[in-house]
């Protein structure tokens, strides 16, 4: 039987609390309640939604989706008690939580499902907004219930209900204006077990315990700190003195993790990334001329050294990709197609063939790159991809810049020629791959959408074909023949799939360690006495 025709019905959380439910979880010692949780992200997000991994976790803390996720990645209640599917696939009706209310006392009802569904999600939201095409109503026919009505079924969708991919926004606070520039977005009000209280920009973003949350049994930590600390060097420190006590998304580089797991009071994790698998590419801008010759576009690739690249720069933390879907996804994925395998003379005559000839100093091309801006693991690959290049005749200057500006730069005006970043699969790779190909997710000024402005109507076609493909069979069918168009026509250079890591102080317990542990509200975890 489908996901789509399921009937889920999830009883309260009550006292079990959704800690049990977020099995597995780290932890070692009797729970002790209070205290200051501090944790680093970097780079520091612009908002709390839209744009970044650790907007997200920031974001985890104060909203909420209708579901959660155990650790088999299975639905259950969150702001949701229950729901139902019709044997179609086309309806679904939700159940919501009655003793729920917004941070500003306002009470949370199914006119903010609707709101955030139809306004929100759907339009504007790069990942989880492809799952929701298919919706084109939602009825609230009471304040407790609210009705999906689709088009078509959309079996994806049942991976994109939580709060990491599809938060509930107040509609009393964003109707009206643009969600992309709301001033919310800084100071964000949910229904979280933690409320927002300052935003320091370059310091921190202080959060504190909501005490009327509806979990009355979640929530041990008084207070949360984020702290930005942009020096790698700075975070190791802060770290290894016990300032900090959790830094998810590879804070440190790799190249000190051998060092790090040596001091007796912190840990490395990798667990909590089983649906964060990023895979890491090469983007050209294809409204430049030169790049719209796929003989440039397949130099590029010739002359990039994956494995080095996953060796000198992540430290084994990395593997060299095949293609746009990780095997990860292990269902859908398939190595049996195009490569292009390590080869600088082949790239030097691929150039060739397209008329870029070196001049008098050996340079055949000078363009721009913009590096992710994640952080100095990320600018050391832009300049790993630099000596690539320079190789076979490439001169890449590097652009170093912040996220917000490094957004606005490459999807809002489209004014680069080529730059590097990673798209997170996810937990199915119609959210963080298919968006990267599919030219209806060209969208100006949508942070991680279709930033070459690749079209395609073939691979269209079959992109389409797999939102509403409920056979696994056919579903995999489809997939193989995307990747199969996706490597030929390279519009993307696919490097690597990376792993994840966590630095995280032993006093933290309770960090859950399931398939998208990174994306939980911090609601379980509590702080041992020093």
């Amino acid at each position: 039987m489908s996901i789509s025709r399921r009937h889920f019905i999830g009883a309260s959380l009550g006292t079990l609390g959704a800690a049990a439910l977020y099995s597995p979880l780290a932890w070692s010692a009797e729970i002790q309640r209070g205290g200051t949780l501090i944790v680093n992200l970097e780079p520091e997000p612009s908002s709390f939604l839209f744009n970044s991994n650790t907007a997200g976790i920031l974001a985890a803390q104060v909203v909420e989706g209708l579901v959660a996720y155990d650790d088999n990645f299975k639905p259950i209640p969150a702001l949701a008690e229950s729901w139902e599917a019709s044997p179609d696939g086309k309806t679904i009706t939700f159940k919501l939580r009655r003793d729920v209310t917004w941070h500003d006392g306002k009470p949370f009802t199914s006119a903010d499902v609707q709101y955030t569904v139809l306004e929100v999600t759907r339009k504007v939201n790069p990942r989880a907004g492809t799952a929701y095409k298919a919706v084109e109503a939602v009825d609230t026919p009471d304040a407790h219930t609210a009705i999906f009505r689709l088009s078509e079924p959309s079996p994806a969708i049942w991976s994109v209900l939580s709060s990491a991919e599809a938060p509930i926004l107040p509609r009393h606070l964003y109707e009206g204006s643009s969600p992309l520039t709301s001033p919310w977005n800084v100071k964000l009000v949910g229904t979280g077990p933690y409320v927002f209280k300052e935003w320091r920009r370059g310091e921190f973003v202080l959060l504190e315990r909501n005490p009327d949350y509806w979990d009355k049994s979640q929530s041990y930590i008084n207070r949360i700190r984020f702290r930005t600390i942009p020096d790698p060097g700075a975070r190791a420190a802060a770290l290894e003195a016990g300032e900090v006590h959790y830094a998810p998304f590879s804070a440190v580089p790799p190249a000190d993790v051998a060092r790090l797991k040596q001091v007796p009071s912190i840990r490395i994790e990798t667990g909590g990334y089983g649906t964060f698998v990023p895979v890491f590419f090469l983007d050209f801008n294809l409204d430049r001329p030169t790049f719209k010759d796929k003989r440039v576009r397949e130099a590029f690739a010739h002359a990039i050294d994956r494995q080095a690249l996953a060796e000198k720069v992540w430290y084994g933390f990395a593997k060299a990709a095949t293609g746009p879907i990780p095997a990860s996804h292990a269902e859908l994925y398939t190595a049996d197609v195009k490569q292009y395998p390590f080869d600088p003379a082949r790239a030097q005559r691929l150039l060739d063939e397209a008329g870029l000839k070196p001049d008098a100093n050996g340079i055949r091309l000078r363009i721009n790159h913009y590096t992710m801006p994640y952080g100095d693991l990320f600018k050391r690959a832009g300049e790993f991809l630099r000596e690539s290049l320079r190789q076979v005749g490439i001169d890449l200057q590097l652009v170093n810049l912040d996220l917000a500006p490094f957004l606005r730069q490459i999807y809002g005006e489209r004014d680069f020629d080529t730059y590097s970043t990673y798209y997170n699969s996810s937990a199915d790779p119609q959210f963080g791959v298919l968006r990267r190909y599919w030219s209806k997710s060209i969208l100006k000024g949508v942070a991680w959408s279709n930033g070459p402005g690749y079209v395609n109507p073939a691979i269209d076609k079959v992109i389409e074909a797999s939102f509403t493909e409920n056979d696994p069979a056919k579903r995999r069918a489809l997939m193989v023949e995307f990747q199969t168009i996706a490597q030929e026509e390279l519009p993307s250079v696919n490097l690597l799939e990376i792993q994840h890591f966590s630095v995280v102080s032993k006093r933290l317990q309770g960090l859950s360690i399931a398939r998208d542990g990174y994306a939980k509200a911090l609601s379980t975890v509590w702080l041992t006495k020093e």
